[in-house]
């Protein structure tokens, strides 16, 4: 079975701590690797995880606070030093293109990687699809232009084994079946509809600075897995409100109203705090599945 996994390579937000790196996050996805916010150290992080930065094939900016994007010049320029072979698409707020020239020509280097920009801007929607996934992208509410991410796998299909032996259906003629959409037996024409079900695919959202929006609730919808930030406790709900962050019960009604459907991991905490097990406990206050991760948990996307 292939991998999928979601692994913390940064949980802190806005400066790093003796426990904590700065933001860093990559969904490892059946050979793709999805990066999210990478933040000073990056590039370090993925050796003490033990992942090969060649995995990497999107990089998501979802907004240009340093915390969320100092370390993508690292990340571009190992990218070259290892000589990936394959194209790198960096997805990050149009409004924030001159903050991506400067950080992928921050320094003297031989770009060996192809760089392909994805600006994202206006009121949301999907902005980019291939034959696997679809991407979505919603504009957030936050101090600068910050956009959240959604990537949904397409659905699909998988045999009933009771329908095609009904319709008598069996050996090369199943392969036949599935190539062609539908195949005569008997003097009758089989339809891949009369014997398959529906398979949803996974969904995955990825929420970060924002205050409580319209577009949070819209990314986490009938998602297996959204991570969102959780910078504050209830206690400091007036910073969260002053700072446009979410506390950790926001996030959790954020995953409740918007309709998520498996696990809620909680990340971005404040130096402030030395544990992450109050913010797992409030948010099961308002939704069940939470996980607080730690710099290099791993935690698997739960499939449909």
């Amino acid at each position: 079975m292939s991998l999928r996994e979601f692994v913390a390579l940064g949980t802190s937000s806005q400066v790093p701590t003796r426990y904590r790196n700065h933001n860093g996050y990559l969904l490892r996805w059946d050979g793709e690797g999805f990066l999210f916010d990478p933040g000073e150290g990056t590039q370090r992080q993925f050796i003490l995880a033990e992942v090969a930065v060649s995995e990497v094939r999107r990089i998501f900016v979802t907004h240009f606070h340093g915390d969320h994007a100092l370390g993508l010049a690292g990340i571009v320029q190992r990218l070259s030093l290892d000589r990936v072979p394959h194209p790198v698409e960096v997805y990050y707020p149009r409004s924030g293109e001159a903050f991506y020239k400067r950080l992928v020509r921050s320094t003297i280097y031989h770009r060996a990687v192809e760089l392909v920009p994805r600006p994202v801007g206006g009121k949301g929607g999907v902005v980019a699809e291939d034959e696997t996934f679809v991407i979505e992208a919603w504009p957030l509410e936050h101090s600068v232009d910050t956009y959240g991410y959604r990537i949904k796998e397409r659905d699909s299909y998988r045999f009933d084994r009771e329908r095609l032996e009904a319709a008598g259906v069996r050996g090369p003629r199943v392969g036949e079946l599935q190539r062609a959409g539908q195949v005569e037996v008997d003097g009758r024409t089989v339809t891949l509809e009369e014997v398959t079900r529906p398979k949803r695919g996974a969904a995955f959202a990825f929420v970060m600075d924002t205050r409580p929006c319209p577009g949070a609730l819209r990314l986490v919808r009938e998602t297996d897995m959204a991570v969102i930030e959780a910078t504050y406790l209830d206690e400091h709900a007036q910073l969260a409100r002053e700072h446009q962050h979410l506390t950790a019960r926001e996030a959790a009604t954020i995953a409740r109203d918007g309709g998520a459907l498996g696990t809620l991991v909680l990340t971005h905490f404040s130096q402030r705090y030395p544990s992450t097990k109050p913010f797992a406990a409030q948010a099961r206050e308002v939704y069940p599945r939470v996980r607080a991760v730690r710099d290099l948990d791993r935690v698997p996307l739960p499939r449909p």
